[in-house]
């Protein structure tokens, strides 16, 4: 089976790369799943319905997230009636949505897609071990599901390759999302899982991880809160793993 994790979707630049390119790749490198973080497409903070659609209408089949998740209004009705939008799964017990999911691939075939967000440096919510182990125990790789892709969302790369090694033989796939820099590590761990630390962005590199460079370099220069940083509108490249 052939997957593909687009990294992070980053405002209307990161939308025209994948919808300009995905369904090219699909055909040519004979696609079977496709998953992406949508988190940031609405402009850098969080999703809408009809940009979730224009995902779709793109290829993706499941919609990955992180921290942004909640940063629209309608997030949480659209997250609780679309069941291909998940929002990590170690989320407090009670958070609307849910972190994993059994997702139709080509051919017949069933893929499990797990969402966990790391805690080094982010929120303090619930254990992602916990709660990828949690998924994994449900599902066995070979048997229940046919491939087992884990968006592990996080900020310290150690966290992330953690997660990596902690998944190591149970998943097909763990890739990291979040820091929007596509890192040179993609590997088969040990147990035969692939694994890559951050896929990167899917946005204009002209910038500061997506973000216009002047406002963001200006919050290092003063130490001070300025204006509100807003995505760079430069032509985007598509950064995936697959």
């Amino acid at each position: 089976m052939r997957l593909l994790f687009c990294g992070d979707v980053m405002g209307r630049s990161g939308r025209e790369a994948l919808t300009q390119h995905l369904p090219a790749l699909k055909r040519d490198l004979g696609l079977d799943f496709i998953a992406a973080n949508g988190e940031n497409a609405a402009g850098g903070y969080g999703l809408t319905t009809e940009l979730a659609k224009e995902l779709y209408a793109a290829g993706v089949d499941v919609i990955t997230t992180g921290n942004h998740v909640w940063d629209q209004r309608q997030a949480i009705g659209q997250i609780m009636a679309d069941p291909k939008i998940l929002r990590p799964a170690n989320f407090p017990q009670g958070t609307p949505g849910k972190g994993a999911g059994v997702y139709p691939a080509r051919g017949g075939k069933k893929v499990l897609v797990v969402n966990v967000m790391g805690r080094l440096f982010m929120d303090a919510i619930d254990c992602p071990f916990q709660a990828v182990d949690r998924e994994l125990k449900l599902h066995r790789l070979g048997g229940t599901v046919d491939a087992i892709f884990v968006d592990i969302h996080a900020e310290a790369t150690s966290e992330k390759m953690s997660v990596g090694h902690f998944c190591d033989g149970r998943a097909s796939m763990v890739v990291g999302s979040h820091s929007h820099v596509p890192t040179a590590d993609a590997q088969l761990l040990p147990g035969g899982t692939g694994y890559q630390t951050d896929a990167g962005m899917c946005g204009d590199y002209d910038s500061v991880i997506g973000m216009q460079k002047g406002p963001a370099m200006l919050r290092f220069i003063r130490k001070m809160p300025g204006e509100k940083l807003t995505t760079a509108e430069g032509p985007g490249t598509l950064c995936a793993v697959l």
